[in-house]
């Protein structure tokens, strides 16, 4: 697998405001300076990159993954704002989805799954 730092720079371009992807690179640069460049280069300029699903199967496979490990609201959010704003997809599909894991994941996961909805479609 190739990497890109380029390619990933152009995806953050696509799918993240500038505020939404400055805050999370701040995060993991304060302690860990160009931990981030590992991100945009081997995530976004890598996996990212990779044929065989398109961006709107990754968003929806993240946001189960998310929503099932719990604890990171803040995620889960912006994965599923770049779904409903980037890749296509509705808010009926979101909700659908997230509803789907309850009994994977539970209630209590798949409510605040759902305040992150809330609060990417409200945002």
């Amino acid at each position: 697998m190739t990497f890109s730092m380029d390619k990933g720079n152009e995806f953050v371009a696509e799918t993240q405001s500038p505020e939404g992807a400055a805050a999370w690179k701040e995060q993991l640069d304060a302690f860990a300076p160009g931990a981030s460049d590992w991100v945009v280069g081997a995530v976004f300029g890598g996996t990212y990159q990779r044929e065989g699903i398109d961006l709107r199967t990754r968003q929806l496979l993240n946001i189960a993954a998310l929503a099932a490990m719990g604890g990171v609201e803040p995620q889960l959010t912006g994965h599923i704002k770049t779904a409903l704003d980037v890749a296509g997809m509705s808010r009926q599909e979101v909700g659908e989805s997230i509803v789907h894991l309850m009994p994977y994941i539970g209630v209590p996961k798949t409510l605040a799954a759902m305040r992150c909805m809330k609060a990417a479609v409200e945002g």
